[in-house]
């Protein structure tokens, strides 16, 4: 049986994603109930950026499903500059029974899966997020009981990994996807043409518009990310400041009454509030936020349930 890694949110096909979905809210009823870790097992879990929602649930993840996580720190390990990426993959694939990587170009963790010999996961690179986006669909699936034919609105970056991953996330899951988004922060072409593909083939759409205002007119759920992607710090004060092209696109209590009167509203954190967002949408009524946190459990224990049961006959 080949190895499969989650590099990137079209590694999996629209009915393997439906499935780890699916999984993820067998798992949150029923935490113990799948132990390919059991021994216990070890996980190479490496951060080259900040963490702790991605640190906390797959380590959370890791030990429900038996295992062991070995947080490694990426600025100790140095890796790719210490010994290179490929001898490192081979050394972590020897010991664990995969790998999961928060790191910076998605050349790295392709990389690294290249060599490795065990599944590889991305926990968030320069590109894509999945594992969020995995997480976001489970909250959509909770609150409105289905994904295909929803409509998501995302309003900021729209070159950053988290707009790349509703793009081909959403795409596969047949929803409507819309960014609104600067015509100077436009999603990657190749990705966008992915997007639109996927799309088509699952009853989907993909809009991308420099109009707040149409990105979420009427849509199921709004979506906003940071304006300051991490190793974007150096642009703090442009992309934050009174100047930024980012400013028409926060999340107000009145762009958010353009969407649909029972819209939820997504974030991946951490927010800014009066930036990215304001405080009376995050901390509203409208807002999942913490169920959204909370399924990055649910959603990457069934991820990784799915790389080692399902392809790996562990």
């Amino acid at each position: 049986m080949s190895i499969r890694h989650f590099l990137r949110d079209d590694d999996l096909t629209a009915d393997e994603q439906a499935l780890v979905l699916r999984r993820a809210l067998e798992l949150k009823s029923a935490p113990f109930s799948r132990r390919p870790l059991e021994g216990p097992r070890v996980v190479a879990v490496l951060f080259d950026k900040p963490t702790l929602r991605t640190q906390v649930s797959f380590a959370g993840a890791i030990a429900h499903l038996g295992g062991h996580p070995l947080v490694v720190d990426g600025n100790l390990s140095q890796i790719g500059v210490r010994e290179s990426i490929a001898d490192t993959a081979r050394v972590l694939g020897r010991q664990a029974a995969a790998i999961v990587w928060r790191t910076f170009g998605q050349d790295r963790i392709e990389e690294m899966a290249a060599h490795a010999g065990v599944p590889v996961v991305n926990a968030l690179t320069d590109d894509f997020h999945p594992c969020q986006i995995l997480a976001d669909l489970l909250t959509v699936t909770e609150h409105k009981g289905a994904l295909r034919g929803l409509t998501l609105g995302y309003v900021g970056d729209g070159a950053n990994n988290m707009a790349h991953s509703y793009l081909l996330g959403c795409a596969l899951a047949g929803m409507h996807v819309r960014i609104g988004t600067p015509a100077s922060h436009q999603p990657d072409p190749a990705i966008l043409a992915r997007a639109t593909e996927l799309a088509a083939a699952h009853g989907g759409s993909v809009l991308v518009t420099d109009d707040p205002s149409a990105a979420v007119d009427g849509v199921d759920v709004v979506v906003t990310d940071t304006w300051v992607s991490m190793g974007m710090e150096g642009q703090k004060g442009e992309r934050q400041g009174a100047a930024s092209p980012f400013v028409p696109y926060a999340v107000t209590q009145e762009l958010m009454a353009h969407a649909a009167p029972d819209a939820i509203f997504l974030h991946c954190l951490p927010a800014y509030r009066a930036f990215e967002v304001e405080a009376g949408v995050i901390d509203g009524p409208q807002s999942v936020v913490w169920d959204e946190a909370e399924n990055r459990l649910h959603a990457q224990k069934a991820l990784l349930s799915f790389l080692l049961e399902d392809h790996q006959g562990a």
